[in-house]
């Protein structure tokens, strides 16, 4: 279990790392039905990110058979790592510019009327409908499937990973239950501040992700 936690680690952290995630939490929980919608909206994550760790864990260890980090899975990390280069030289070309208005997503104009089923139904949407996480759940998933560790600790890792994956979206959630004004300022000032570095968040870690996968696509190729 610890080789597969070991490799799916950034990538299930990169995953956690998605400001709109907690924007959409923190503005769901302060909608009409805030105590449905915000949990509604984290569990949609989780569900997501869950069907996709659940379809590509078992299809990479049958890829893989009795062989730990098959030479086909180092290809794919140096894929991925390419990937992430792409996703993050497109975050910096759209950057916002001044003179250039961005307006804010579709679904924000309308967040005062979710639902807690359309709040999940956006939980599930931002999770594989965004690039990034969707490569880096995969990525996730690969590595465990590929780790060599038995049955018993792929599924460990595996809900391991959902857990660390949904972390941007829980602990909102868990600000918001200790209650209070406290609770609520807090949870404005980190909406603030993600919405404000939100380009700069998103390039940091791209650039990152993409430097731990190709280093550890060519370290594996060269072994």
């Amino acid at each position: 279990m610890g080789d597969a936690v070991g490799r799916m680690l950034a990538s299930a952290a990169g995953i956690a790392i998605t400001p709109m995630a907690l924007i959409a939490t923190v503005l769901l929980l302060a909608t009409p039905r805030g105590p449905a919608n915000g949990p509604a909206f984290a569990a949609g994550w989780a569900a997501a990110l869950t069907a996709v760790t659940a379809l590509v864990v078992p299809l990479g260890s049958r890829l893989a058979g009795d062989v730990a980090g098959p030479d086909w899975s180092w290809w794919f990390e140096l894929a991925v790592g390419g990937l992430l280069l792409l996703l993050g030289a497109r975050q910096w070309w759209d950057r916002p510019r001044e003179g250039r208005v961005h307006g804010p997503p579709a679904w924000m104009r309308t967040v005062d009327r979710s639902t807690p089923a359309r709040s999940a139904a956006l939980g599930a949407a931002l999770l594989a409908g965004d690039p990034k996480n969707l490569l880096l759940a995969v990525a996730a998933a690969v590595a465990v499937g590929t780790g060599g560790s038995p049955a018993p600790g792929k599924a460990g890792a595996a809900a391991l990973l959902v857990l660390i994956g949904s972390l941007g979206t829980l602990l909102p959630l868990a600000v918001h239950l200790r209650g209070g004004s406290r609770a609520t300022r807090r949870l404005d000032e980190w909406r603030a501040w993600a919405a404000t570095h939100n380009t700069a968040i998103l390039l940091t870690l791209l650039l990152t992700l993409a430097t731990a996968h190709l280093g550890t696509a060519l370290s594996g190729l060269t072994t």
